[in-house]
Order: C-alpha cells, then sequence, then structure tokens
C-alpha cells in the first residue's frame, strides 16, 4: 500500500507545480523605449496608455524622431524598438544580421497641396509629381498638370515642393513612387530615407510630419507627402488630398478598401525577412502609396527579461484583439496585417531573445 503524502506535504508539491508552469513574473522595473517614425508615432501615443493598463510590470517611452532615427537607435541598442516606415536596406541588413524588420500594421502616405481658389480636386501621376520635385514641371497650370484636371482653375503659380529635412520613411516611400514612376528620377536621384534632392527653386523641408504639414498650412501653392495617420490634422488644415493614378491608370484616394486592396496578395510576395516594398502594387482598385509599418528590434536583448517584455508588446501590437484592432487602427487610417503575414510577424518576434 501506498503511504500517503502528509497534507501539508501533498500542498507543498502543488504549490511547486504551479510555481513550475506559471508565466515568469514580471519585473516591475522594465522600461521599453521606442523612437522613430513620426507616421507611426500616433498609434503609439494610443497604444502605449492601453498596454500599460493591461500590463502594469513594463512601462514604454516613444519618441517622434524619424524613422531614419528609429533604424540608427535601434541598429545602436540605444532602444529596444526603431519605428520605420522603412525596412533596413540591404547594407544595413548585411551588417546587421541580428537586426529584425517586424511589420506591424500597414499604412498609406498622402500627397496634399495648398492651392486657393482651385474649385474642385487636384489629380496627379507619379511622373508629374517627379517632374515637380526634380524642377522639371515648375508651374501649376503646366500642360502635365492641365491633362490631368480639365474643368479646374490652375493658377499661373510657380510649385513650391516640400519634403521632409530628416532621415525619414515617408521620404523612403515617397521617393520609391518616384524611381518605380520615371527612369530619369531612378538614375539620377533613387529613393532612401534621405536622398540628394536636385536644386529647385523655391523647396523647402522641415523636420517630421508635423513640420510639413505646418508648412504645408503656411505656404500658399505648395505641395508635400505626409503620412496617412495626420488624415483629421488635414481636413483640419483645409488642405487638399490627391487622388493619384495607380497602375491601372486609376486614380485613387487612401482608403480602407483601396489600401486594403494594394495589401492584396502579399502574402505571395513578402519574404521570410518581411523587408518588402507595398508602392506601386497592381490592382485596379489598389492605392499606389502604401507601406509595412515596421518595428526594427534586435534578436539578442540585453538580458531574458527585456526580450520577454519586447516579445509580449509586440505581439499584443499585431493582435487583432490587441493593438491591430480596429479601435486603434481605424483612428489613424491604418489597416490590420493579413493573417499571413501577421503569422510571419510572429515567427520574427518569436526569435527574439
Amino acid at each position: 500500500m501506498t503511504p500517503r503524502r502528509p497534507r501539508a506535504a501533498a500542498a507543498t508539491l502543488a504549490l511547486a507545480l504551479l510555481a513550475a508552469h506559471a508565466p515568469p513574473a514580471r519585473a516591475a522595473d522594465i522600461v521599453l523605449h521606442e523612437t522613430g517614425s513620426t507616421l507611426l508615432y500616433p498609434l503609439f501615443e494610443r497604444w502605449i496608455p492601453a498596454y500599460a493598463a493591461a500590463h502594469p510590470g513594463v512601462a514604454m517611452t516613444a519618441a517622434a524622431t524619424g524613422s531614419g532615427a528609429g533604424i540608427e537607435q535601434a541598429l545602436a541598442g540605444r532602444v529596444q524598438i526603431g519605428a520605420s516606415d522603412a525596412y533596413m536596406s540591404d547594407d544595413q541588413a548585411a551588417s546587421h544580421p541580428g537586426v529584425l524588420n517586424i511589420p506591424l500594421a500597414i499604412s498609406a502616405l498622402t500627397v496634399n497641396y495648398n492651392l486657393p481658389g482651385l474649385g474642385g480636386t487636384l489629380r496627379l501621376d507619379g511622373p508629374t509629381l517627379a517632374g515637380i520635385y526634380d524642377g522639371t514641371v515648375r508651374m501649376w497650370d503646366a500642360p502635365e498638370i492641365a491633362a490631368q484636371n480639365a474643368g479646374l482653375h490652375l493658377p499661373h503659380q510657380p510649385i513650391i515642393p516640400l519634403r521632409r529635412a530628416d532621415a525619414s520613411g515617408d521620404t523612403f516611400v515617397f521617393t520609391q513612387f518616384l524611381d518605380f514612376s520615371t527612369k530619369r528620377w531612378e538614375d539620377e536621384v533613387g529613393y532612401g530615407t534621405s536622398v540628394a534632392w536636385p536644386a529647385v527653386d523655391g523647396a523647402r523641408a522641415a523636420d517630421g510630419n508635423a513640420g510639413v504639414l505646418h508648412l504645408l498650412a503656411a505656404t500658399p501653392y505648395a505641395v508635400a507627402y505626409l503620412g496617412i495617420s495626420f488624415h483629421d490634422a488635414i481636413d483640419k488644415a483645409g488642405l487638399g488630398t490627391a487622388p493619384l493614378k495607380n497602375q491601372d491608370g486609376q486614380y485613387l484616394l487612401p482608403t480602407a478598401a483601396t489600401i486594403a486592396a494594394a495589401a492584396d496578395g502579399l502574402d505571395r510576395r513578402t519574404p521570410p525577412d518581411e523587408r518588402l516594398s507595398l508602392v506601386y502594387a497592381p490592382g485596379a482598385q489598389s492605392y499606389p502609396l502604401i507601406n509595412y509599418e515596421y518595428a526594427v528590434v534586435a534578436a539578442h536583448q540585453p538580458d531574458a527579461a527585456t526580450a520577454a517584455a519586447v516579445r509580449q508588446f509586440l505581439l499584443w501590437a499585431i493582435a487583432v484583439d490587441g493593438g491591430n484592432a480596429p479601435s486603434f487602427l481605424d483612428a489613424v487610417r491604418f489597416i490590420a496585417l493579413p493573417d499571413f503575414i501577421r503569422a510571419m510577424s510572429e515567427r520574427q518576434i518569436a526569435a527574439i531573445r
């Protein structure tokens, strides 16, 4: 007959078994630092309080410093999460094989303008925008613009192109659009978070989406590119948003439907490291300026507790009942990751140690 354990011993064993299978306790002093994309920053502003309410053991900070700074700070190990609208370049990825590019959501850029007395909505295509930013299209009533905008009152005024002064994922996406649109831009300028912009009379620059928005609102006859998370502020400032011509010749504004149409088929194109341009995606209803919003994260963290906290936050951020819920994404006009891409991001997050 097997002897019976004393109750106290049995209780001790039960507690030991529960402790062995319980999740590790979260240190109350873990702080995760994020910096980077000014397009993604409004989403982090919404995410952080909601996450802190459910995870009191982890504090987070966020800063809108531009995607270039986000990538740089993550590569240097100064922050746990570098937020970026751009994926790391091939050279950066080759030099830092232990750094991951993890899509968190899908976003878009808008092309906006300050045109008094226009009397309608301005339509633009990639070659015309390339001409505006390289100085070959100089006036608002230029033939290239007039041909796309019959019936509009186009002023005989010089175009003032505005751009980002800081290293920016928005610049990366916008210059990719110009690069894919014209051979001249591809050969002479290319794309990146920073580029050698052609010298154009009157061109001006500002830091961050907020800086460009303020400059555009104060500059009649200017045009600029802005992150869609600033949509409400753009409307409030009374600025126009241009429908852009896609591969099928359709002029479209960024909506949940046109962004989703452009994202259709990403499961067939996205590589395991998820570094992929979404610009100029095919499809009649595809808006041409969309992108992944990335967390640039080192796979090897300083300690196990930090690694666990980073993993837990990123898994929450991409979950349909967490950070990818409509209650968060709708406010900034983002769309959730498709299921296949979410699974790819989950596999990358699992590699964080």
